[in-house]
């Protein structure tokens, strides 16, 4: 595994004037890597579109479906009984009265219970957005030491240059490129790794 700093600009042209001034601190072509990542949820995972199998969220949601047809039809039948003996009806219609109150609540209860249990996973609580890994285009610096001033000299070059979302990760980097880059894998600030 190599140690990588990259940096998310909004155009390619910045991104090579970067790249520019990265060669001029003594980086090789082959140390430098440069492509476009599309917008989340425009990477192509699945054949039939899309990042995610499922929603992360939605996982408990079924569990909740079910405890909330059991509540739900519990408070119809309650609702129900005590429509039947306000209304005093005969008995088809009492029958009738009950069976579609029972209906309804479950079919509330199913409804209510699954958003209940649907949750925002993996959403951050100061924005509510999930993590990604925003558009742009990636430059990334393959850094043959990973020393704390190299690290810091890429990073400043590239935030100089321009960039956004400037992340340090830990990669293969085979013919002059990033091999193993994830576009799913939101990015990682490289300010964070180092005090962590």
């Amino acid at each position: 595994m190599s140690a990588i700093i990259a940096g998310r600009f909004d155009s390619f042209s910045t991104a090579e004037t970067a790249a520019s001034r990265l060669r001029a601190h003594g980086f090789a072509d082959q140390d430098l890597n440069l492509f476009y990542v599309n917008p989340p949820g425009q990477h192509g995972a699945f054949a039939i579109g899309g990042d995610h199998a499922a929603d992360a969220g939605a996982r408990k949601s079924g569990v909740g479906a079910i405890s909330g047809v059991l509540l739900g039809a519990a408070a119809g039948a309650a609702l129900g009984a005590a429509l039947v003996a306000a209304l005093g009806s005969t008995p088809p219609m009492s029958l009738l009265v009950l069976v579609f109150a029972i209906g309804l609540g479950a079919y509330l209860g199913s409804l209510a219970g699954a958003l209940a249990l649907a949750r925002h996973a993996g959403r951050n609580p100061r924005t509510g957005q999930p993590p990604v890994r925003n558009a742009g285009v990636v430059l990334a610096a393959h850094l043959a030491s990973a020393d704390t001033a190299t690290v810091d000299t890429v990073a400043t070059v590239l935030r100089q240059g321009g960039a956004k979302d400037v992340e340090r990760a830990e990669g293969r980097w085979v013919d002059g490129r990033w091999a193993d880059f994830d576009p799913l894998v939101p990015p990682v600030p490289a300010d964070a790794r180092e005090r962590s």
